[in-house]
């Protein structure tokens, strides 16, 4: 009986799956992670970009404007500012939609 044993465990061994190794599971994990975080600092970067671009060549025709209504929504303004910081920032990654929950 042994021996019929054996051969079965013998035969099961064949098509066990090979032992994980972790230390290259981690290095993969990490080159990915890596990866990700590279994409998001050169997307925040040329969002950055074209937004400084953008306000620098609007900004002789925005600059009364803004001297013109800043008295009465200066506060509202600055509130709604940080508002919208903190949301981006408590949001998540920077590439995925923002989902407002209620």
């Amino acid at each position: 009986m042994r021996e019929a044993e054996d051969k079965l465990a013998a035969l099961f061994a064949l098509d066990e799956p090979p032992p994980r190794d972790a230390a290259f599971s981690a290095e993969v994990m990490e080159a990915v992670i890596r990866r990700e975080f590279q994409r998001d600092v050169a997307l925040l970067t040329g969002a950055s970009v074209v937004g400084a671009v953008a306000l620098w060549a609007a900004w002789p025709v925005l600059q009364p404007a803004i001297v013109a209504v800043s008295q009465g929504l200066a506060p509202v303004a600055a509130g709604l500012a940080v508002a919208a910081c903190a949301i981006l920032l408590l949001s998540g990654r920077p590439s995925e939609p923002v989902e407002v929950e209620s």
